[in-house]
């Protein structure tokens, strides 16, 4: 762990009094950790993941603000994702909790691990900056609250980022120079791209334009299954929710997407565009790079027709200009344009378990103190944008400019000056982000898509993303949904590269039905836990 904040001279007396007062604190490897530092101050560890960890958050004035707020010392450990990935479980096993985690624990490792976290609902009189929060933003409560207790306080990052996480984009430079009009239904599309494939519309005389690009086939971010919106059934591609295992909501009643006819008629579209070269046979088997020498490319010469992504910026990079988002399409033109939906994933990409802490933590009023702080605006914008004055200015009444210079020198957001999604803290509604690039490219990529998520029901047409089933039945749900996938997932891939769809429907939705996959169990499980938080 690093140490920081130790302000001052080290007088003698200073140590002397330090001896007198710490409290020795078991530590990993039977180590004895100090409670308070060498003037006395108590000592908060604060662990957090972070995307990249090359600049340390102790040289940021954020740590220095953070402990003036709670007149304490912070340590800081920092880990990045992979090494998160790794260390996690035997860490838990071993018992091995920070005073206070950031982004690490979500609700399957609390539901595993409940005595050691502490439930802070009795503390929110002493976090009035969290308590506020609660009050503006009922839903992130409700994502907090197990029953009466409250485990992980999630964070707010900004109504700029109060979006969809998934848009379809198509190259408008394309459509202008072939004379085509922007898709709106499927069949639509399929002529776009047919023209795409055959017409040269990049201009370079080469036959080297994908049609139509995409990630993957499951149940999650950026996926082509996101067309599933198109029939008329919504998604909620984005985080652990019940979407993301397959489930959503139609008059009141879970059901599969697995089983659904809206997915046989998406595969069976998709496979129609494989079978066209349209959409690239092996686009299940390619790596990253090999999808962005496709889409960034060389930053010249566009060689993607249609993808699927964040933003146009993030998606394409340089070539971004030459990109609009695709409103979500009909799957025929007879369907009413009120029943068009689009992936509602606003609250997973708004709001993030973020906050948790140790009941073991000795200086838990400073604990206390050092959350409350963070979930106040400043710090909240320094957390998640960088300090101020250096990455960051005040411009006064909740106005806040970054200097693109600095905050974006590395990287295309602020993931190496400041905590970035893996802050704790509250943006509010009021609050108002000059250069903010990251949510300006996705809100203006979202636009195209409001009129169609307007017509989704975030309690009626998918599970919210507070709904969260017990331990017991998690597990259940993970080992039902192993075998479910590890079985579906593989005829879904078989049907988008070689087709046979219609032949297999009925064999393929009777074997999903069988009680040893647990397809109609998890479908209860789930229906148990939407009736208790919806109806």
């Amino acid at each position: 762990m690093r140490r920081s904040g130790l302000r001052g001279m080290k007088t003698a007396v200073a140590a002397a009094v330090a001896v007198a007062m710490t409290i020795p604190l078991t530590a990993c490897g039977g180590q004895e950790q100090a409670t308070v530092d060498e003037n006395g101050k108590p000592i908060v560890r604060i662990m957090v993941r972070r995307n990249v960890t090359d600049n340390p958050i102790e040289d940021m004035g954020y740590d220095a603000e953070l402990e003036a707020a709670c007149d304490c010392t912070i340590e800081w450990s920092e880990v990045d994702d992979n090494s998160w990935g790794q260390q996690k479980a035997p860490r838990m096993a071993a018992g091995e909790f920070p005073d206070i985690g950031l982004t690490l624990y979500d609700y399957t490792d609390i539901s595993r691990f409940y005595s050691e976290f502490l439930d802070l609902a009795p503390y929110l009189d002493q976090m009035p900056n969290v308590k506020k929060f609660f009050e503006d933003r009922p839903v992130a409560l409700k994502m907090a609250q197990d029953g009466d207790k409250i485990y992980n306080i999630p964070s707010d990052r900004g109504k700029g980022y109060r979006v969809s996480a998934t848009h379809m984009f198509i190259n408008k430079t394309w459509l202008d120079n072939l004379g085509l009009e922007v898709p709106t239904t499927w069949d639509e599309l399929e002529d776009v791209l047919e023209a795409f494939k055959t017409e040269d519309p990049n201009g370079n005389g080469e036959a080297d334009e994908v049609p139509m690009n995409i990630r993957s086939l499951g149940f999650g971010l950026w996926s082509a299954l996101v067309l599933l919106n198109s029939t008329g059934i919504a998604t909620s591609f984005m985080g652990a929710s019940a979407s993301g295992q397959g489930f959503y909501v139609e008059d009141g009643k879970v059901k599969s997407y697995y089983t659904s006819e809206n997915l046989k008629d998406v595969m069976t579209f998709l496979h129609e565009l494989v079978e066209k070269g349209l959409i690239p046979k092996d686009s299940l088997t390619r790596d990253a790079s090999q999808y962005d020498a496709q889409t960034i490319g060389d930053g010249e010469t566009a060689t993607t027709g249609v993808s699927i992504g964040w933003s146009t910026n993030s998606e394409y990079g340089q070539l971004a200009d030459q990109y609009i988002t695709l409103p979500p399409l009909k799957q025929d033109a007879s369907m009413p344009d009120s029943e068009v939906k689009w992936d509602y994933s606003a609250d997973a990409t708004e709001f993030a378990y973020s906050v948790t802490v140790s009941p073991d933590a000795p200086n838990l009023d400073a604990v206390l103190k050092v959350i409350d702080a963070m979930y106040g605006e400043r710090l909240s914008v320094e957390g998640y944008f960088g300090s101020i004055p250096a990455v960051v200015s005040d411009d006064g009444d909740h106005q806040y400019t970054i200097n693109p210079d600095v905050a974006y020198a590395e990287y295309t957001d602020t993931r190496a000056v400041a905590l970035q999604d893996r802050f704790g803290g509250y943006i509010p509604d009021d609050v108002t982000m000059i250069n903010d690039t990251n949510a300006e490219y996705v809100t203006a990529s979202d636009e195209a898509c409001r009129e169609a998520l307007a017509n989704v029901d975030p309690t009626g047409d998918v599970i919210p993303i507070y709904v969260r089933p017990d331990s017991s039945d998690m597990e259940t749900l993970q080992n039902n949904n192993t075998s479910i996938g590890n079985y579906a997932n593989n005829m879904i891939a078989q049907w988008f590269q070689n087709g046979g769809i219609d032949e297999q429907w009925d064999e393929y939705v009777a074997k999903l039905n069988t009680p040893s996959l647990g397809l109609q169990d998890n479908i209860d499980i789930w229906q148990k836990y939407y009736d208790e938080a919806v109806k």
